[in-house]
């Protein structure tokens, strides 16, 4: 299999380490090595103090699991496998699917959750969402798209990239179609507790369904991307087997010095989700002040969870245009529709840095100074 270009991937590789301001990044500001060190219990610090840079357990560090099964009611740390996070979603797709079978996955989205089904000969169709009901997934929608040979359901709660988080009842709903039709469900969960009122979080799909597999990571909520530490959580011990052996053809095992920085950042999850909460909530704040001074520019439902939102651009030409144009004339970096297969109106905002208001104080420059939007 000769797979396609990662079009958001190539597109954030020119622009992401050279543009001054990031207005659309998916993840959360990083986290310093030195805060996270002083963070550190006593058995943690040994760890890092005592580490050796040999092989580590191919499934992931046995305190590592333990911590990560700590995230969900019901999971054992055995039901977790250590992966880099694409090399997760990867792995899942490939020991799922044969060519031939029927996919359905939420769109817009992370290219690889459709591309890879699509380019090992799998019929994937998308689940799209209601722009005018906050970018609602309606669940008879996907009822609507089942086939008798479906497989797989892939889903992204919270949804990248438009920040919508299905109440309860439509979750349930979506968890109970795919039970009956007795298929899997692929849930990209990686958003999980940046929700803006904790009382919206959903369960995990894997405390709900037993063919549910969950991808989570330490990237977006925990501010950890450099480390490169993500997980599949999966009940079938069978299926397990399956993603283990694949494993072993990609990464093998994880870094080790990525195994430690998480296990001290899992066990102070809590400073670190109320951390970036608040800064994606004051940033939230920042967006509508700056969107009720810019009237004429960009329309966009908030974020109910994670750390972006997808905003329709009003009269620019083009999604594209305009993003080339920011980023050449302002040196502002945003990520156009167009990297998602999904028109060319629609911009993502990201949340998650501390230089988002310096970000929008550019671009008001750069509205005003082309004659719209500003007042």
């Amino acid at each position: 299999m000769q797979p396609r270009p990662f079009v958001l991937e190539r597109y954030f590789s020119r622009y992401e380490f050279s543009a001054r301001y990031l207005l659309s990044s998916s993840d959360c500001d990083g986290l310093s090595m030195s805060e996270l060190l002083s963070w550190a219990d006593d058995e943690s610090r040994a760890l890092w103090d005592g580490l050796s840079l040999g092989y580590t357990e191919s499934p992931g560090h046995p305190l590592l699991r333990r911590e990560i099964a700590d995230l969900y009611t019901g999971v054992d740390p055995d039901e977790v496998i250590e992966f880099v996070p694409e090399e997760a979603i990867f792995t899942a797709i490939h020991c799922l699917l044969e060519p031939g079978d029927h996919v359905i996955c939420t769109h817009p989205g992370y290219q690889s959750l459709h591309q890879l089904a699509e380019d090992m000969g799998c019929v994937v169709d998308k689940w799209m969402p209601h722009e005018d009901q906050g970018w609602r997934f309606d669940p008879a929608d996907l009822e609507s798209l089942m086939r008798p040979n479906t497989r797989l359901v892939v889903v992204n709660f919270p949804h990248n990239p438009t920040g919508y988080l299905p109440p309860r009842a439509d979750f349930d709903r979506v968890v109970d179609i795919t039970r009956r039709a007795g298929v899997h469900l692929l849930c990209d969960e990686m958003y999980r507790f940046l929700e803006q009122d904790p009382t919206t979080r959903l369960p995990s799909a894997v405390e709900v369904y037993d063919k549910a597999i969950v991808l989570f990571g330490m990237s977006k909520t925990y501010g950890l991307a450099g480390c490169r530490v993500g997980w599949l959580v999966c009940h079938d011990e069978e299926l397990r087997a399956r993603f283990q052996t694949y494993k072993d053809w990609l990464t093998i095992c994880g870094s080790a010095p990525s195994e430690i920085l998480s296990i001290i950042a899992l066990r102070n999850r809590d400073r670190i989700v109320e951390r970036n909460v608040a800064l994606i909530s004051r940033n939230i704040t920042t967006l509508a002040e700056f969107a009720a001074a810019h009237p004429g520019f960009a329309a966009y439902t908030p974020p109910r969870a994670g750390s972006i939102a997808f905003a329709r651009l009003l009269t620019e030409p083009s999604s594209m245009d305009f993003a080339e144009s920011v980023v050449r004339e302002a040196g502002i970096m945003v990520a156009p529709s167009e990297l998602y297969g999904y028109g060319d109106h629609h911009i993502r905002i990201g949340f998650g840095r501390k230089v988002f208001p310096q970000a929008l104080q550019q671009l008001h420059g750069f509205l005003v100074a082309r004659g719209r939007h500003g007042r």
